[in-house]
């Protein structure tokens, strides 16, 4: 069954045109008014609205505030002969999802809706799951038991409500982004106005476009205004992950904004006021990078008003089980499968694995299991082989390749201490990952450490 669209324009030749274009894709309705538009919202109910800011003695934006009254409302986009500043946020702030410029490139308008369409239904899924599982702390997926974890949910809380801008920290997989939708779920801001900018993925100039926008012809390939990251969040929260990425000019830019609240367009000497809280996060050193000159010191500490640091996995081995729990229901009302346990082999993998890629790499594993098994357990030949295997540790050389620092006088004793010292750092102090490193016993390494240095 196709997904409905309406397409609501006083001018005949782009209805048609647009039909045209468009029905092999959509089961397309057409209005030329707002009162014929209201009728099709009420008896069709369509998944997506095309709707012209003029219609004649009517006006787009009366119509889109009939769609979004309706109890299933279609996903808006507004389009328009006579783009303006006012308009686009005006039509944003009331609803819209997006706002395009005529003359319309069909090619674009099919990719927007499919993209509109897809949003509304992982808004969709989102509520349901919402309603299936209640989150009264609004806490979401940051679950467990540990200290570590304890702290970070705590501070959640305390600095929700507030519009201070929040650093989260820690290494990749350990759930910042999960930290974000947390704090905006606790904020007060309206729940759909957190919107998500990946840094790393986009070059410099995309990324600087991605956040503020531009003008139309700002640069080779700029055929309309477009409206930033930071346009679509106000009132909302902007999450900008792996912050570390950005380039020295877009860390002025995002300074400004910050400092100043305001943005300008690329391509546009106009300031823009916004009400953006920002959480940012990394899995670099941000400070090591300030010391280092490749990353401003005044935007750090702009961003840093509240630091998050999330524990990697590794220290939170009680929240393991507990963790591994939730991912056996998420995955098996997924696929479709019963809930099974974990078989005490599986268990006791789960519990020595050092978890290197961290809640990421323990979803994953879970996943695994629930599609792989067809006995009533999830037994350990169910899980990865990757499981059985020595986790490694990011960038660690092979056994016999660390790197040794010069001891202050050479002896054997002082050079076999500053190995273990090494293997140590490398295994961020995992005791049992810096005796694999160095191809000794775990009881040798202990009984080496307390051994006195001459």
């Amino acid at each position: 069954m196709l997904p409905t669209l309406l397409i609501v324009d006083d001018e005949k030749a782009t209805r048609d045109g647009l039909r045209s274009a468009l029905e092999e894709e959509f089961d397309v309705f057409t209005a030329s008014n707002r009162t014929e538009a209201a009728a099709i919202l009420k008896a069709e109910s369509p998944d997506l609205m095309l709707t012209d800011l003029r219609l004649g003695g009517d006006s787009g934006m009366e119509v889109l505030d009939d769609a979004l009254a309706l109890p299933k409302p279609p996903v808006a986009i507004m389009m328009t002969a006579y783009g303006s500043v006012d308009t686009a946020v005006e039509a944003m702030r009331r609803g819209a999802w997006h706002f395009v410029t005529k003359p319309l490139n069909l090619d674009e308008v099919e990719m927007l809706l499919k993209r509109a369409l897809r949003s509304q239904r992982l808004e969709v899924e989102n509520r349901q799951l919402r309603q299936q599982v209640p989150d009264p702390g609004g806490i979401g997926r940051l679950t467990g038991k540990s200290p570590a974890i304890q702290r970070v949910i705590e501070t959640v809380k305390q600095v929700a409500p507030t519009r201070a801008t929040v650093l989260v920290e820690g290494e990749s997989g350990t759930g910042k982004e999960v930290v974000a939708h947390a704090i905006h779920s606790l904020s007060g801001r309206p729940p759909e106005k957190l919107v998500i900018v990946h840094c790393a993925a986009l070059s410099a100039q995309l990324l600087e476009s991605e956040l503020f926008g531009h003008e139309k012809g700002a640069f080779t390939g700029a055929a309309q205004r477009r409206i930033g990251r930071f346009e679509q969040a106000d009132g909302g929260t902007l999450f900008l992950d792996e912050i570390g990425e950005i380039d020295a000019a877009t860390q002025v830019k995002l300074l400004r904004a910050l400092s100043e609240r305001t943005i300008e367009r690329v391509g546009s000497n106009s300031s823009i006021k916004v009400d953006v809280r920002v959480i940012a996060a990394t899995n670099k050193n941000l400070a090591g990078m300030v010391a280092r000159g490749d990353f401003r010191e005044d935007l750090y500490f702009r961003l840093n008003v509240v630091r998050i640091a999330m524990p990697p996995l590794r220290e939170r081995a009680e929240d393991v089980v507990l963790l591994a729990g939730n991912f056996l229901r998420e995955f098996a009302e997924e696929n479709g499968r019963p809930v099974k346990p974990l078989s005490d082999a599986a268990m006791e993998a789960l519990r020595r694995h050092s978890w290197p890629g961290n809640v990421r790499e323990l979803r994953t594993v879970i996943e695994h299991g629930v599609v792989m098994s067809n006995d009533p357990v999830i037994d350990l030949r169910h899980l990865p082989a990757s499981l059985m295997e020595p986790s490694p540790i990011p960038s660690a050389p092979e056994p016999g390749k660390i790197p040794l620092a010069a001891p202050r006088e050479f002896n054997l004793h002082a050079l076999e201490m500053q190995t273990i010292r090494d293997a140590l750092a490398l295994a961020g102090g995992h005791r049992t990952r810096a005796a694999e490193l160095l191809g000794i016993s775990r009881r040798t390494l202990q009984r080496k450490l307390k051994e006195p240095e001459d």
